[in-house]
């Protein structure tokens, strides 16, 4: 409970975004970049000099960001990706695309994500958009960058998987993901919450990263360092589906923290910081401290279940 309280009413920091070394050389992809904690993210990285390539759906409003952050930062190396996450062979195409600019991929930030739809919203191969956007479409798309970054890393020995999760991952249902409910069907259709959808997304993010589970198990030994977290009760874009429930939305809101300086501050720690290569399977809570997952996080066979659907979807693209 001690640890619950403290995401939402974190002791004051000891690290800043200002204490980011300089990124001269490296290459950086942060989803959701045009809003929230991913605009931010990307901000604080070209203020010290990484190439940044800001991965969006949308590219009107992935253009204006990146205008809003040259003319914050008054730096030009920022790159627009194209990505959808909820369409599973755009983000093929995103990597592919990728691929053809750029040998390197030193910081991989999986911030971007979708909170509280309705629940006739699904991804174009008809997953929950909760799941198939913020767990399936991340995997996926790590999946597929896997090359690039174990290139880099056999240069380098350190390159950062940091996946943005939630202290609603504490929250999901007995067992983390209920997988009859990740896809469309009468599972699903019977017995789905909202909020028991997002806190599942948000524990696949976190299981995904875990220390001893799959891409920690597979690939520590190759210089990959895979970090989850918690960055905090952050008002961004991410709650504007609360606004159709207004005494959540009020009690949402009275617990959120603006977004500079606190917002990006723990996934930049976990993707910059030289002391964080060190936290390969941990799980971060505000304000970049490590914190403990919730307990089914561990669960082995949970983990390789994810990881063969994220190869099975992989496979057939």
């Amino acid at each position: 409970m001690g640890q619950f309280f403290s995401n939402f009413y974190p002791p004051k920091t000891n690290w800043l975004p200002d204490q980011i070394p300089d990124q001269t050389g490296k290459v950086a992809i942060v989803t959701g970049g045009n809003t929230g904690i991913g605009f931010a993210t990307c901000r604080h990285l070209l203020e010290h000099n990484t190439r940044v390539y800001l991965a969006a759906r949308s590219p009107a409003k992935a253009e204006e960001a990146i205008q809003h952050l040259k003319d914050l930062t008054k730096k030009e190396d920022i790159h627009f990706l194209q990505l959808d996450l909820a369409d599973l062979p755009t983000v093929k195409k995103a990597v592919d695309e990728f691929r053809t600019k750029e040998k390197r991929l030193d910081m991989l930030f999986n911030s971007g994500g979708v909170m509280l739809p309705p629940k006739s919203m699904l991804t174009a191969q008809g997953y929950d958009l909760q799941f198939g956007t913020n767990t399936l479409g991340h995997g996926v798309f790590t999946f597929f960058l896997l090359p690039v970054l174990l290139e880099t890393a056999k240069e380098t020995g350190d390159v950062r998987v940091v996946n943005t999760s939630s202290v609603a991952h504490d929250f999901a249902p007995k067992g983390g993901i209920v997988w009859d409910q990740v896809k469309d069907g009468p599972a699903r259709e019977k017995a789905w919450n909202y909020w028991e959808a997002y806190a599942s997304s948000k524990f696949g993010n976190v299981l995904f990263s875990k220390d001893g589970k799959e891409l920690v198990r597979r690939y520590a030994d190759e210089g990959i360092v895979s970090i989850s977290l918690n960055p905090g009760a952050i008002r961004t874009d991410l709650q504007r589906y609360l606004k159709s429930k207004p005494v959540q939305a009020w009690i949402m809101d009275k617990l959120l923290y603006p977004l500079e300086p606190y917002g990006p501050l723990t996934q930049l720690y976990a993707g910059t910081a030289p002391e964080a290569k060190s936290l390969s399977g941990k799980y971060l809570i505000p304000w970049a401290r490590v914190g403990v997952e919730g307990p089914d996080t561990g669960d082995v066979e949970q983990a390789k279940k994810l990881w063969a659907l994220i190869e099975e979807e992989a496979g057939k693209l």
